[in-house]
């Protein structure tokens, strides 16, 4: 009998290592995704300056467009948890958007190698956001899912594991939910 007793706790001492060491990865993956999605911001933040002068040099008068891009850029930039960062860069998103539609109207401004240059960069910017951004919540995904699933949830609570928030677009802006287009 007692050793039927030692054997079940010896399962479940080995159960609750597994079960916390299986959560520990879970969040060290979310956190890496998590800073992949930070190294595209910071590449697109750095872009944006260059990219509004060019279009500053041709389109000077456009002033409240490019205020808007600069607010947006700092908003996104200062944005200190995941929902407000998803806001902030649909806010971002669309002030480019602006940008690109100015740009539109001056031909040699879409000629200019240096903006074509920016362009380029800025698409393959946007593909990198999109690409991690589905590996980061994927991965916060599992570890909700391991969270609120039954056993692994009465080690969740013991060790105080939380859910994490998905970096999601803002759903009831449509615009937002399709990538800054930057082609001519």
């Amino acid at each position: 009998m007692g050793y039927i007793f030692l054997g079940i706790i010896v399962v479940l001492v080995i159960w609750a290592v597994l079960a916390y060491n299986k959560f520990v990865t879970l969040i060290n993956r979310a956190k890496e995704a998590w800073a992949d999605i930070d190294v595209q911001l910071k590449r697109r933040y750095d872009l944006i300056p260059n990219l509004v002068n060019a279009v500053k040099g041709y389109a000077a008068h456009e002033s409240t467009t490019f205020d808007n891009v600069v607010k947006a850029r700092a908003a996104a930039m200062g944005a200190q948890n995941i929902v407000d960062k998803g806001k902030a860069e649909n806010m971002l998103a669309s002030a480019l958007k602006s940008v690109f539609a100015v740009a539109e109207a001056y031909p040699d401004l879409k000629a200019n190698a240096n903006f074509l240059s920016l362009q380029t960069e800025l698409t393959d910017t946007e593909d990198k956001i999109q690409s991690a951004r589905r590996f980061y919540n994927g991965n916060v995904r599992d570890l909700n899912i391991a969270t609120e699933s039954f056993p692994s949830n009465l080690i969740a609570k013991l060790f105080h594991f939380v859910k994490m928030e998905l970096f999601t677009l803002d759903e009831s802006e449509a615009a937002a939910k399709q990538p800054v287009e930057v082609k001519f």
